[in-house]
């Protein structure tokens, strides 16, 4: 393509050039150069391109553009596949439309309450981001109206055919103005997608970009799949036993990164927030002491840590996965400078594995699996630590007073020197153990045989050998099929479908396999996801479908069995109802 243009010569506004300038962008990438100037004509548009292009920002800028302060309902639509992808479109609305005051963006997905969504809509938005269950049952009660509607993007579209959503686009986009113009995001192009291309868009712009970034050789890229420990225990662990000089964390929001800060202090690191609240003169101060060796722990979000340049960074954390590789690539930047060697490691969670694989595709490169660090790793990287404070007392501190006293309690307890020194070396570490609890050694947790769990013990949905099964309170009354059921689960708790078992539709509930041992917050937060409009208010299927009964699910070969997870004595939100 012709060389890079600056962003003025694309048609922006002032203000989108001044929220662009503030945010650090100089120049658009080459889908955002390519893709701009059509869709500002109101073209239809198809743009092919991996995770790390800038395509978000693509479409957001020229609907930010065309937005007018008149009417209440919605003039743009963006229909993402994942709830995490539809927050981060809509952060993405919020940054760069900060010029913008009238700008009112909503973000609708499954899992939060309906009443928030309900008084923003009513309320009045200029643009909704949303999941397409959400987005349909909204739809269906009236309280999203698209008659104003002038844009509609689909983001991700190959993700949305994974996830089994292409029906529910086709309905939604049957229920928009036929006026209405259409963009199509996709990293590939399968032939459902071709299909939705030829029968929605009308004589589309193509636009096909590669990503160009590229990461530097002299630094390390490791991930970690976030299973068995929260993210921040995980971290700690790391700082206790790598190498580690200096570290950034990146974290998606300011409130991430006070939260995230406090968690890290109570660990006894020396750790900051930096983010967008922070005064210029407190900002200053605050990467003085990290480049005086005052601080080593940075937790940053993106737009704070742009132009940071400390020599001292040897550790780059994505706490929370960047939302493309562009992003990836100016974050661990930040260390492996100037010929050294540098350290990037990539959080993951489960359901975010799709964005790591587009990570790899777009950079050309294996970001590769690490281990976490063992107790048994931190217990020997702790005791390093301390007998190297031991050995440096004995050469610097003058001990003679204290030799003195150690003959005393040694006489009066009549007991050996190094039982005595043994019982000192203990007190000396008891506010700052050396041992690692055991219930908290991902390694040792395990659920005792009675099926408690350990105190601090966290499941693997993911890699749990035993199913569960689960009732759920929608069935074929509601209209519900299986793969609502399917995506409802991989939003909220994040298990790919390949991990989801048998789903059987009754008349009135449904039945799901799923692996053993959800963590109550999963739990809690699929009891009140909603699916056709109705609650799933999941719990643990005590029942057995009498055999030949009208709905007894067909044979597939494996006995069924009853539910076996009692990971609390028979609390009553977890007892399955009558059926």
């Amino acid at each position: 393509m012709s060389e890079t243009v600056p962003f003025a010569s694309l048609g922006l506004g002032d203000a989108l050039l001044r929220a662009l300038d503030q945010l650090g962008f100089n120049s658009p990438t080459e889908i955002q150069q390519r893709c701009i100037p059509p869709l500002l004509r109101g073209q239809d548009l198809i743009g092919q391109a991996q995770t790390g292009t800038g395509k978000t920002a693509a479409f957001v800028l020229p609907i930010l553009q065309q937005l007018n302060a008149s009417g209440p309902h919605p003039q743009a639509l963006v229909l993402t596949p994942t709830r995490e992808l539809a927050l981060q479109v809509s952060e993405a609305f919020a940054a760069l439309g900060q010029s913008a005051p009238a700008t009112q963006v909503v973000c609708l997905y499954g899992g939060q309450a309906y009443h928030h969504q309900l008084k923003a809509l009513k309320r009045g938005v200029s643009v909704v981001v949303g999941t397409p269950g959400r987005v349909m049952d909204h739809i269906r009660r009236g309280t999203l109206q698209l008659e104003s509607l002038r844009t509609l993007v689909l983001d991700e579209a190959d993700e949305m055919l994974r996830m089994g959503f292409v029906d529910d686009v086709e309905w939604i986009l049957g229920h928009t103005p036929e006026a209405r113009q259409l963009a199509l995001f996709s990293a590939t192009m399968p032939k459902a997608i071709e299909r939705l291309a030829r029968s929605y868009l009308r004589d589309p712009q193509r636009v096909q970009v590669d990503a160009k970034s590229s990461t530097a050789s002299t630094v390390r890229q490791r991930h970690w799949v976030v299973q068995g420990i929260n993210k921040a225990e995980a971290l700690g662990r790391i700082l206790e036993v790598e190498p580690a000089d200096a570290s950034i964390v990146f974290v998606r929001t300011k409130q991430a990164s006070t939260t995230l800060t406090d968690q890290l202090l109570s660990r006894g690191l020396r750790a900051a927030a930096l983010n967008g609240d922070l005064s210029q003169d407190l900002r200053e101060r605050t990467l003085d002491a990290l480049k005086r060796n005052r601080l080593d722990v940075l937790v940053a979000t993106d737009v704070a840590a742009r132009g940071l340049d400390v020599d001292r960074i040897t550790h780059v954390f994505n706490y929370d996965i960047p939302n493309d590789a562009e992003a990836y690539v100016h974050r661990i930047g930040r260390t492996g400078r100037a010929g050294r060697t540098g350290e990037a490691v990539l959080f993951v969670m489960p359901k975010e594995r799709h964005r790591l694989r587009s990570l790899e595709r777009a950079l050309g490169v294996q970001i590769t699996p690490m281990q976490l660090p063992s107790g048994a790793d931190i217990e020997r990287k702790r005791m390093e630590r301390f007998a190297e404070r031991v050995r440096s007392s004995i050469e610097d501190q003058d001990l003679a007073p204290f030799q003195a006293l150690l003959a005393e309690i040694q006489q009066a307890s009549g007991k050996a020197p190094d039982q005595v020194a043994a019982a000192l070396l203990y007190l000396a570490q008891e506010s700052s153990p050396l041992q690692v609890p055991p219930e908290v050694r991902p390694s040792e947790a395990r659920t005792e045989h009675k099926g408690r769990e350990k105190p601090g013990a966290r499941h693997n949905l993911e890699h749990s050998g035993e199913r569960q099964t689960y009732r759920l309170e929608v069935g074929r009354e509601h209209g519900v099929l299986p793969k609502h059921i399917v995506g409802a689960i991989a939003n909220e708790a994040g298990i790919d479908g390949k991990h989801i078992g048998h789903i059987r539709i009754r008349d009135h509930y449904s039945t799901v396999d799923l692996p053993s041992g959800m963590p109550d917050e999963v739990f809690r937060a699929l009891q009140r996801t909603r699916v056709c409009q109705q609650p799933l208010r999941l719990s643990v299927w005590e029942g057995q479908t009498p055999s030949g009964s009208s709905e007894a699910p067909k044979s597939r070969g494996k006995k069924e069995t009853k539910a076996k997870f009692k990971h609390k004595p028979s609390p009553p939100h977890r007892r399955a109802a009558a059926s």
